[in-house]
């Protein structure tokens, strides 16, 4: 099967030769039924978040043993079952979560890690829910308990998560401030409904989302969600109303930020650190009901998730480069041709 492998940590945005530390392989070894409840899926689609980039160089918080496939949220249909399997059969279209292994034309996942796609769901826009759209939704309805009439700052909220955040908190009936960088995606921001949209080109977070809070009578921010951590947080702390939370989501910047104890004492902020992925292991039951309840608006059409790049397999390093150079308004994915899609399903 075809299938990407990282041999050795490294940039993945070099074109893909001896040299590189990806390789792509078209004759991997289909992997096999690895217990009775286990089901084989043909991948349709992957998607790429900034944790997959981090992974290759070497710079993410999980290690993986090299040899590995990267890869993690993906759809697609399920070619095989185990014998002891009792929710999916051969055909189904499903979603799902891997540490590693989604950027291969089959992987091997078990039946209680599965989602089934609803009818009326794109299969390929499926493969893009589960990191995104369920770190915001995690954070922003279990963690934050986001409720109508707050107001949510959303720092990088071009980035896939970014985008996830916005769509959540207008879901939610929140008051939603969006922060970016550029004409383009500033726009985009407004068709989501964001509320009010900061170009950080060309505006100071401070003083827009100010001049806008005084507009609508509002005295800040209630809720803070930071996926880039660095100058823009610290900015944006002046902006914080008492009791105000804040999610921790990462850091694109490059820049871990300081929050100051003190301050966040005397205003009882609430700090949360969030890393989605733990909840597989520690509150799965969360994990699974929030993207049940992603799917269900995904079919409803209560949220989407925009493509901003679709690259093939063998086009990895661009799919990395427009992670790195922030050239995405929403998610970059790779996707499996429908004829190689197709012929391996007859």
């Amino acid at each position: 099967m075809d299938a990407l492998i990282c041999r050795e940590l490294g940039d993945p945005t070099l074109p893909i030769s001896d040299s590189s530390p990806l390789r792509l392989s078209s004759d991997h070894p289909i992997p096999e039924l690895s217990s009775p409840t286990s089901v084989r899926i043909r991948v349709r689609a992957t998607s790429l978040n900034y944790a997959n980039y981090l992974q290759i160089l070497g710079k993410y918080q999980e290690k993986f043993p090299l040899p590995f496939i990267p890869g993690s949220d993906y759809s697609g249909v399920v070619e095989s079952v185990g014998s002891g399997v009792r929710k999916f059969k051969i055909g189904d279209r499903v979603c799902s979560l891997a540490s590693v292994g989604s950027f291969a034309a089959l992987i091997v996942a078990e039946e209680r890690d599965l989602y089934l796609v609803p009818d009326g769901c794109d299969l390929v826009a499926a493969s893009a829910l589960p990191v995104a759209f369920g770190t915001s939704h995690v954070a922003l309805v279990h963690r934050a308990n986001l409720t109508a009439g707050q107001v949510l700052l959303v720092l990088g909220a071009a980035g896939g998560v970014g985008l996830s955040a916005v769509q959540i908190g207008k879901v939610c009936g929140a008051t939603v401030i969006a922060v970016a960088r550029g004409p383009d995606k500033v726009q985009f921001l407004k068709t989501l409904g964001a509320d009010h949209v900061i170009d950080t080109n060309s505006e100071s977070i401070i003083e827009s989302a100010r001049r806008f809070l005084k507009g609508r009578r509002l005295k800040g921010i209630d809720v803070l969600y930071d996926p880039v951590g660095g100058k823009p947080l610290k900015e944006s702390l002046k902006l914080l109303n008492w009791g105000a939370k804040i999610l921790v989501i990462g850091f694109a910047s490059g820049e871990v930020p300081v929050i100051p104890a003190n301050i966040a004492l005397v205003k009882n902020w609430t700090i949360h650190g969030l890393y989605w992925g733990s909840y597989n292991i520690h509150q799965p039951g969360v994990l699974r009901e929030s993207l049940y309840e992603l799917l269900s608006w995904l079919a409803k059409g209560m949220i989407g998730v925009h493509i901003s790049h679709s690259f093939r397999l063998s086009e990895a390093n661009l799919a990395f480069s427009a992670i790195k150079e922030r050239k995405a308004i929403g998610k970059v994915i790779i996707k499996f041709d429908d004829v190689t899609f197709m012929k391996s399903r007859l």
